[in-house]
């Protein structure tokens, strides 16, 4: 990226809806070398709307372009030139003044693994020019796609950090399927999901699991309610805590539970 940064105009980095800040790359500011950036809010579809309009709020006070899109469907995509067109008109004029008219707007489209990075640019192309998958680490060399509306997108492949400072941003990354399945423990995981959602909104998982007035989740083991409700019992009764745990993240990233954002924008 930091090679290839000079190539393009600007960089649209794509992020997860539901996680602004976990999904967002901390050395994007030193990788794009002070480029225009666009932020594009995807999967808003599965984020809570009040939130996505609070964190757009927040990007575009930082200079940001910002699209709010849905790039299974391709809802929101049609803004993707209008919105480049607006964040690099300065510099397009500036150019103008200066004799240099004409070529293509060219951005880099970056992102972390499995955030949707390879759908927005098929969306934006029309067509399958770049690979998707339901797990992280497809894309992995430099591809140049031409669009329409005299756009050309540069991808990039989907990169994490190297290190995770941050306990809740791996847990956000872990629970939106940024990190693969090998990388962390499944109950640990789908406990602390349960935990978070039960503060914030329990009745998306009382509706969904069924809980009676009076269940909650225990501290010790949250996960049993689940597994009791759905039935998912092993040998002597026992509630299987481990397919609770994948259902719940399964039905999360689903988007089965309902519409939740799982950050808070700054300030809040």
């Amino acid at each position: 990226m930091a090679e290839d940064i000079k190539l393009v105009d600007a960089v649209c980095e794509v992020l997860d809806a539901r996680i602004p800040r976990s999904s967002a790359n901390p050395d994007m500011d030193e990788l794009t070398a002070a480029k225009p950036r666009i932020a594009v809010l995807n999967r808003a579809d599965l984020a809570d709307a009040g939130a996505t309009k609070r964190w757009a709020a927040e990007f575009r006070r930082r200079g940001f372009g910002v699209m709010e899109t849905d790039c299974r469907t391709g809802r929101g995509m049609e803004k993707l030139s209008e919105t480049a067109g607006a964040l690099l008109a300065e510099r397009r004029a500036a150019r103008a003044a200066r004799g240099l008219t004409g070529g293509a707007v060219r951005l880099m489209v970056a992102g972390i693994p499995n955030v949707g990075k390879s759908s927005f640019i098929n969306r934006a192309a029309g067509r399958r020019a770049a690979k998707t998958s339901d797990r992280p680490g497809v894309t992995r060399g430099r591809q140049w796609i031409s669009c329409g509306g005299g756009i050309e997108l540069l991808d990039t492949p989907g990169v994490l950090w190297p290190r995770l400072e941050d306990g809740e941003t791996g847990e956000n990354l872990a629970i939106t399927g940024a990190i693969g399945s090998a990388a962390f423990d499944a109950e640990l995981l789908g406990s602390r999901l349960l935990l978070r959602l039960w503060e914030t909104c329990p009745g998306l998982i009382a509706g969904r699991y069924r809980l009676k007035d009076g269940d909650e989740p225990d501290m010790a083991e949250p996960l049993e309610i689940i597994a009791r409700r759905r039935g998912y019992l092993i040998s002597g009764g026992e509630p299987d805590t481990y397919r609770a745990a994948e259902a719940l993240l399964d039905d999360f990233r689903a988007g089965k539970l309902g519409r939740v954002t799982l950050e808070k924008p700054p300030g809040e």
